[in-house]
């Protein structure tokens, strides 16, 4: 999109950079786990991320190249050995390594590329993870970053998840006065749309409750725990 001085449009530009992020995120949190090759993490984007965004290899292996750019991951090349060879190299002969006469070329299976996490790579996930600002609450981040809580700190959690329920609060009481004022110049099917619009929006907000009080109840219960191991154990008094 461009505004009408033929510039790109700043707001457009902005989500185009945070998707890419967002992307750049998840792709570092799988392979925080273990390395992969491209389809399977493909696959595993997929089924970590589900409704949030089908990735396609279109978006993917750019994605892959600029970290791999940057030396947060690193190609891992396909151990030769294991590739499955179907015949002789290509047009030879077996006994000569010559050309061999009316010989078709045979080919064998290359493994696939396997991309890792460099130590480079596991400082910037870190840092990223270890961030609770407004653009972890965001719809462009939060399903990310929730999906890779269990490498976030309890603390850095309890920030995001009260974040965004303060932002969706503020979405939700916005929507309603929006509801509210224009309640008698919508139809019917528009009025029933809105209204299913605030319904996901308040059980959002319901859900972000109870992880809250969850998170925050482990919170309590470690304080407990650190307090008890504190408390001096009393020395017996020493018999005269």
């Amino acid at each position: 999109m461009t505004d009408p001085a033929g510039q790109p449009d700043a707001e457009e530009d902005s989500r185009v950079r945070s998707r890419s992020n967002v992307l750049e995120t998840a792709i570092l949190g799988l392979l925080s786990a273990a390395p992969l090759h491209g389809y399977e993490l493909r696959k595993r984007l997929n089924l970590l991320l589900g409704s949030f965004r089908a990735f396609s290899y279109g978006t993917l292996y750019p994605a892959l190249k600029s970290l791999v750019t940057r030396g947060l991951i690193e190609i891992v090349e396909p151990d030769p050995t294991t590739a499955v060879r179907t015949g002789p190299r290509a047009g030879t002969s077996t006994t000569t390594g010559r050309p061999a006469s009316g010989s078709k070329p045979l080919t064998g299976r290359r493994g696939r590329i396997v991309y890792r996490l460099t130590a480079d790579g596991k400082e910037h996930l870190q840092t990223t993870l270890a961030s609770s600002g407004p653009a972890a609450w965001e719809d462009e981040s939060f399903d990310v970053r929730f999906a890779l809580f269990a490498q976030t700190d309890a603390e850095t959690r309890l920030r995001i998840l009260e974040g965004r329920r303060t932002r969706l609060t503020e979405r939700l009481e916005a929507v309603r006065e929006s509801a509210a004022r224009t309640r008698e110049r919508l139809d019917e099917y528009t009025l029933e749309l809105q209204r299913h619009g605030l319904e996901q929006v308040e059980r959002e907000v319901r859900w972000l409750d109870g992880l809250i009080m969850t998170e925050r109840d482990r919170a309590s219960s470690r304080d407990k725990t650190v307090g008890t191991h504190d408390v001096p154990t009393p020395r017996n008094k020493e018999r005269g």
